[in-house]
């Protein structure tokens, strides 16, 4: 989930809360080439405030349109964009060329409702993942416990609509330099909740990365306090300080971080993995799990390429592909 999945769940549950009517918008399906997943989501009320998005602008523009001139009345509704073939629906050409099917949900500021959208901001921001189900017939909405570890993101029968949710991707960055700077830009752009770890006040006095968390304590530390790590957490280390880089490093493979990686020299990171396992008490297994040195080998020298590098391999990762298949 991206961490802006977070965001658009709060608005709407402050919209709630504040006693408006709001329509939740989540992509069912995509056919052809499309700028967004199934699973992405969008809130709106009916004076066309929004948060989110469905496609590249021209769904949003038409859906909110409609919206603020009294559509959309019902409890729940499917809406496709994008198909020509059917004079039904609205003619819109998508820039991609492709078709996207939205669910739109109406809901009232009720108390339900309100406990509903609470309980998913809760799931974003923890750490186990649920079955948001919505009912096609009557708008009902529960969560559900996962029951595998695979399958689509968004299930649609007949009768209901079955949403994976949660936790949101999450980036720490164990301290501030040139590279990690640039990978917390990277990293907010890809839609990420991004906290960098710093302790050293000479190097966070300055800290201005907007969109991005600071912590002024040791990333180590940060690391190993329960839930900071999740299943859906990148752990990058890029500062060449052994006493920050290190000790992240030995706190993240405790954890059910992803990605795990640390910057140096092929004969820096063997020479840490050597000093990982006699001074830091880790296993080979563990030590297994650190991306070092990390990054593609995309020949970088730049910082800003380092840091391209870094992030095409936490996506990479993130997808599940493998090294050999790119």
């Amino acid at each position: 989930m991206q961490h802006l999945d977070v965001q658009v769940a709060e608005q709407a549950l402050s919209w709630l809360q504040a006693g408006d009517t709001i329509w939740y918008c989540t992509v069912l399906s995509t056919f052809g080439s499309s700028p967004r997943e199934p699973g992405s989501v969008m809130v709106a009320k009916a004076d066309g405030q929004h948060l989110g998005s469905l496609s590249g602008g021209c769904v949003e523009e038409d859906f909110l349109s409609r919206l603020q001139q009294g559509e959309f009345s019902e409890r729940v509704r499917c809406e496709r964009y994008g198909d020509a073939r059917d004079p039904q629906r609205p003619q819109i050409s998508l820039p991609c060329g492709g078709i996207l099917e939205v669910l739109i949900e109406r809901l009232e500021p009720t108390p339900s409702h309100q406990r509903h959208l609470c309980e998913l901001v809760s799931i974003l921001k923890g750490q186990q993942p649920m079955l948001r189900q919505i009912s096609l017939q009557d708008g009902h909405c529960q969560f559900s416990p996962v029951t595998d570890n695979g399958g689509d993101r968004v299930q649609v029968s007949r009768a209901q609509v079955s949403v994976r949710i949660g936790p949101a991707r999450r980036l720490i960055l164990a301290g501030l330099s040139s590279v990690s700077r640039i990978c917390a830009g990277f990293a907010v752009t890809l839609g990420y909740e991004v906290i960098v770890c710093e302790p050293r006040e000479e190097e966070y006095q300055s800290f201005d990365l907007p969109g991005v968390r600071l912590e002024t304590l040791m990333p180590s530390a940060y690391i190993s306090k329960d839930g900071n790590c999740h299943a859906q957490t990148a752990v990058i280390a890029a500062t060449h300080d052994p006493r920050i880089d290190d000790l992240a490093m030995i706190e993240a493979v405790k954890t059910g971080a992803f990605y795990i990686g640390v910057m140096g020299s092929r004969k820096t990171s063997d020479n840490r993995a050597a000093r990982l396992m006699r001074s830091g008490g880790l296993s080979p297994e563990q030590v297994e799990r650190i991306h070092m040195p990390i990054g593609l080998a995309l020949g970088s020298k730049t910082p800003a390429e380092i840091a391209l590098a870094i992030m095409a391999d936490v996506l990479r990762v993130q997808r599940g592909i493998d090294r050999h298949d790119l």
